[in-house]
């Protein structure tokens, strides 16, 4: 069985420890999450694993021929390569034979005469065959068209951040290694290309390691849990929800542990106070202990830290915003076209779509950052906006926290009405005293958006505006954020890939489908899913030559003329179906580098196993009525 064990791990990040003397091992197949606080070590220690870093004390054991990919979350490519180059580019050697016939394939095409070319490219062509290298090639576009990337040819250069990614992604997905370390995979993901991932990983072959802030992608993927906490590690087996259930079975017992102590640390006192001489052993000893209980009691929680968001906001009139015709173009697409929304006190909108319909484009013309092209805007006088933005676009890094904060406040008042001081919101943020005059840049990716949150929160707005709130915060910070929105007595807009968030959060979702579209639902996210996956089951039957039932129409007994022939004749259309797939998978399987045909026979076994489906249900839907008569 191949495994990778952590054995003694220790690692300290300038003053701070960010884990101490941590073990565990990662069995075949397993599947664990990594969750903790931003800034206790989780990127850190994928790091460690990869061999990217190094730890100050502790090993890494592994077999020889244990292999590892890891997806950074800033990945470094190549910007001159283009994306098929890129993908091509990991150690694996399946993935050097691919990339050497690649450029023999280019260098025949320059000189389509040379035999000595013809020649290589032959015995690369046997290589390629002996080892099933040409069902790589096809995974790998495969992949990346799953992922959102159709043009193989583009520059890295040439892509957005997002892109660049996916690609990334791709690149250590069709690796196949042991062990698979992800780093917010899903970021940068739409909906569909994340119910992708839940189940290409679900399916994948070898092991698993990954941090995200995507609680359900967490659920569905994840056997077994990992917590940093404290410089300590923690293991959980299950998923997301039995770690959330055994997590606070472990803070009770620590809560209960930590009240004994303090009553020792009472009675302790009480003799040291006394008046205790160091003469016995017997006092030596109680000295050393009363010493002990003070730094337990020192660095201990009794109730774990908790992060504090209650923030007092700005009073809201009762008009908002409101977009009258409102349309926005650029070259190559139209964002908004005639467009209407009222958007009154209390709401809580999440806009969603697919990458590149637009989402950020409405966030930023609601916060008037961007013009629209025609119609109408109109914002109430009251309206006081945070706007949370994906760059954190105002924070310079060379300032220490505590200026950073006190630009906005140097005191501000909480919901309950007391006010506390800049310094005290850091420590209500979970960042410690001793931290306060820590540069910026030396925080972690994610402590430098809690950061950036609450100086947003720190302005009483009474509008708040989220771009992809989720990337990058962790799940702790999350779950309190989700809790502040829900008392927050102002409007909050959102855009968001992230369920669980959009789920507990809003109750209106503007979607949009591309080309000015957008479709209004009120619900959640969930409520969303169920409705559109009813439209397609009742778009698939009529499809089929036949409309959804009605309750009353479904009570009849007896089946129709055109539906009993319909059911003798639609194992005959199954089976050309299931045949017509197996011939493109067998072309798929020989089409070599011809990358436009490759799209092609990819894009109709799509099509195929779409009608397949909808043939499937069809039967199964007249079956039932032949049962019934």
């Amino acid at each position: 069985m191949k495994m990778l064990t952590v054995e003694n791990v220790s690692k300290t990040y300038g003053e701070k420890q960010l884990f101490n003397n941590i073990s565990f091992t990662i069995s075949e197949k397993e599947r664990v999450g990594l969750i903790g606080i931003n800034g206790t070590g989780k990127s850190s220690l994928l790091s460690i694993i990869a061999g990217l870093d190094q730890a100050d004390e502790g090993k890494i054991i592994a077999g020889k021929d244990y292999s590892i990919s890891f997806l950074n979350q800033q990945p470094d490519l190549d910007a001159s390569k283009t994306v098929l180059e890129q993908v091509f580019h990991g150690e694996a050697p399946i993935l050097k034979l691919m990339r050497e016939y690649e450029k023999t394939l280019l260098l025949l095409d320059t000189a389509p005469n040379d035999t000595s070319i013809q020649e290589e490219l032959f015995q690369l062509h046997k290589q390629m065959d002996a080892l099933n290298a040409w069902d790589a090639s096809t995974n790998a576009k495969s992949i990346l068209m799953k992922l959102g990337i159709e043009d193989f040819t583009k520059k890295i250069g040439e892509l957005s951040g997002g892109q660049k990614k996916r690609v990334s992604l791709a690149q250590v997905l069709i690796e196949e290694p042991d062990l698979l370390i992800l780093d917010e995979p899903t970021n940068h993901l739409d909906f569909d290309s994340v119910k992708w991932l839940e189940d290409y990983l679900r399916r994948y072959s070898g092991s698993i390691l990954l941090v995200t802030h995507d609680r359900y992608f967490l659920d569905r993927v994840a056997n077994r849990m990992f917590e940093l906490d404290g410089g300590n590690l923690y293991s959980y087996k299950g998923n997301y929800a039995a770690f959330l259930e055994a997590k606070a079975i472990r803070e009770e017992n620590e809560a209960a542990t930590f009240e004994k102590r303090k009553n020792l640390f009472r009675r302790e006192l009480e003799w040291m106070r006394r008046g205790a001489k160091a003469r016995t052993t017997k006092q030596k000893a109680r000295i050393q202990r009363f010493e002990d209980l003070d730094d337990k009691l020192s660095s201990g929680k009794s109730t774990g830290e908790k992060l504090d968001i209650s923030l007092h906001g700005s009073r809201l009139g009762k008009q908002v915003f409101e977009l009258k015709n409102a349309s926005k173009r650029y070259t190559d697409k139209t964002i908004l076209s005639h467009f209407d929304i009222l958007v009154k006190p209390g709401d809580r909108i999440g806009i969603i779509g697919r990458n590149g319909t637009g989402k950020s484009t409405l966030l930023n013309i609601l916060a008037k950052k961007i013009p629209l092209d025609d119609g109408e805007f109109i914002m109430g006088q009251t309206v006081k906006i945070a706007y949370y933005t994906q760059e954190s676009e105002d924070m310079d890094e060379n300032k220490r926290m505590i200026e950073y904060i006190k630009e906005t406040a140097e005191i501000v008042e909480t919901s309950d009405g007391k006010t506390i001081s800049a310094a005290q919101m850091l420590e209500r943020f979970l960042f410690p005293p001793y931290s306060h005059g820590t540069p910026i840049r030396k925080l972690s990716g994610g402590e430098k958006r809690r950061l950036y949150l609450l100086k947003l929160l720190m302005t009483a707005p009474n509008v708040l505006m989220l771009d992809e709130p989720t990337n990058d915060l962790d799940t702790q910070t999350l779950t309190v954020l989700e809790d502040y929105l829900d008392e927050f007595p102002g409007v909050v807009i959102t855009v968001s890939h992230d369920r669980y968030f959009l789920d507990k959060v809003v109750e209106q979702l503007l979607v949009l489908r591309g080309e000015g579209i957008i479709d209004s639902f009120y619900g959640n996210y969930t409520d969303y899913l169920e409705k559109e996956t009813t439209l397609e089951v009742q778009k698939t039957n009529t499809g089929l030559t036949q409309p959804v039932k009605t309750p009353e129409k479904e009570k009849k007994k007896n089946m129709t003329y055109m539906e009993k022939k319909e059911l003798g004749e639609i194992d005959e259309v199954i089976a050309k179906t299931e045949s017509r797939l197996e011939e493109v998978a067998e072309l798929m399987a020989n089409i070599g580098s011809d990358f436009t045909k490759a799209q092609e026979l990819m894009k109709q076994e799509a099509e195929l196993n779409e009608k397949l489906e909808q043939l499937i249900e069809r039967w199964s839907y007249l079956s039932e009525l032949a049962e019934k008569e």
